[in-house]
């Protein structure tokens, strides 16, 4: 008899959907590399503790559930703003300082999938492309897969041309066979990171990765406050089952309080983007 009223109240007890904040930061040449070293530029300055102490306060501002980062040195950059004691991070299989990859908090479910290695379309180089970072977060029916990437620069307006544009389109190839076997497999999946391209007018990029599975872009028709005001380059594409998880205008683009210029450098020329997902 108990266990037919246990089993009866289970059932009477309603589905709640979890919230998770997702959110893509680009956050600028962060390593624990020291001035001087060759894969670094010359004239870059190391963050001093204050400045790190300042990112480490946005973000827990941030307050997000899983942070698809760029300009990241590895786990031990990723570590001097992130508490590893909250956070798991997950970076690409490869030793450039600019790389992209995912925190996800520990009481997440998260495993990594092979990277995205074919983005990196100078493997080997000094300065290569860069790979994406591939993970699923939660399980069962309720998991997303996450690309974390960020792609050439050099080819942001939708009437710019060259080498830049050829190498950014052949990213955009790979990232839509990406796209389309997640379609393929049914799979409920976001796209975040620093895409070095305005979306608004674009009659490329954009709309070769729509023709692999539809997508919903969450800055779609915004313009970014962050450093002034300008059109987005960091988004966030959401695709399968993750297009209906969004919570409608939970866009949110945390701008730092410092206006003055030299901010820029010191906590980065990115402001952190971020989206709220209701996942059933």
């Amino acid at each position: 008899m108990i266990r037919v009223l246990l089993a009866l109240l289970l059932l009477a007890t309603p589905v709640t959907a979890a919230e998770l904040k997702l959110a893509t930061w680009n956050v600028a040449w962060l390593t624990t590399r020291e001035d001087g070293n060759r894969n670094l530029p010359r004239n870059l300055k190391s963050r001093s503790r204050g400045d790190l102490a300042r990112l480490r306060g946005y973000a827990d501002r941030l307050a997000a559930d899983v942070i698809a980062l760029q300009e990241v040195d590895g786990p031990e950059g990723a570590a001097l703003i992130l508490d590893p004691a909250e956070w798991r991070f997950f970076f690409p299989d490869e030793r450039d300082v600019q790389r992209s990859g995912i925190a996800v908090r520990r009481n997440i479910p998260a495993r990594q999938n092979p990277d995205l290695a074919a983005l990196d379309l100078n493997a080997g180089a000094r300065f290569s492309l860069r790979r994406g970072v591939d993970v699923t977060v939660g399980e069962g029916r309720s998991s997303l897969r996450i690309l974390s990437l960020h792609l050439k620069a050099g080819c942001r307006e939708p009437d710019d041309r060259g080498r830049d544009c050829d190498n950014i389109a052949r990213q955009a190839e790979i990232i839509a066979d990406w796209i389309e076997a997640r379609r393929k497999a049914g799979e409920a999946f976001a796209i975040a990171g620093d895409f070095n391209r305005r979306f608004d007018r674009d009659p490329l990029i954009l709309p070769m990765l729509e023709r692999a599975a539809p997508l919903t872009r969450a800055t779609a028709g915004r313009s970014n406050p962050c450093w002034g005001g300008r059109p987005f380059i960091d988004h966030i594409l959401l695709g399968g089952a993750a297009r209906d998880w969004a919570v409608p205008n939970s866009l949110r683009v945390l701008v730092y309080t410092e206006r003055q210029p030299e901010w820029r450098k010191r906590l980065s020329d990115h402001c952190p983007v971020s989206v709220v997902l209701d996942i059933p």
